[in-house]
């Protein structure tokens, strides 16, 4: 279950940002699939859980929109972390016409658990 913080500038529209929430869940989901993850194209309650905040007054960033996604370690995944984080930026900027911003894979030892 992938966490996505997206961090963004004051002046970032809305309707960017509206963009983003609609198709970040499915980008993520296909950048970070794997055998032990598989993605059935069905997302669920808790498959992805998408943050978003403006960036604070004493917070610095020459982009406009910072993309962190973590996702659980496996080998799968870590083997190749850069053409996946490489594929979600191009499939996010093709989708939303961003150019200034970036993506960040990291790929943790975590556990995860979650009610019905």
């Amino acid at each position: 279950m992938p966490l996505v913080e997206i961090t963004y500038a004051p002046h970032v529209a809305p309707e960017v940002l509206r963009e983003l929430g609609d198709v970040l869940p499915h980008l993520v989901s296909v950048a970070v699939e794997c055998p032990e993850e598989p993605y059935d194209g069905d997302l669920r309650p808790g498959d992805v859980e998408l943050r978003f905040r403006v960036l604070g007054p004493f917070d610095r960033s020459g982009l406009d929109v910072v993309i962190e996604v973590r996702s659980k370690w496996f080998e799968s995944r870590a083997v190749d972390r850069q053409e996946r984080v490489d594929g979600l930026y191009e499939a996010v900027a093709e989708a939303t016409g961003l150019r200034e911003f970036g993506v960040y894979l990291s790929l943790p030892v975590a556990a995860w658990a979650q009610g019905d």
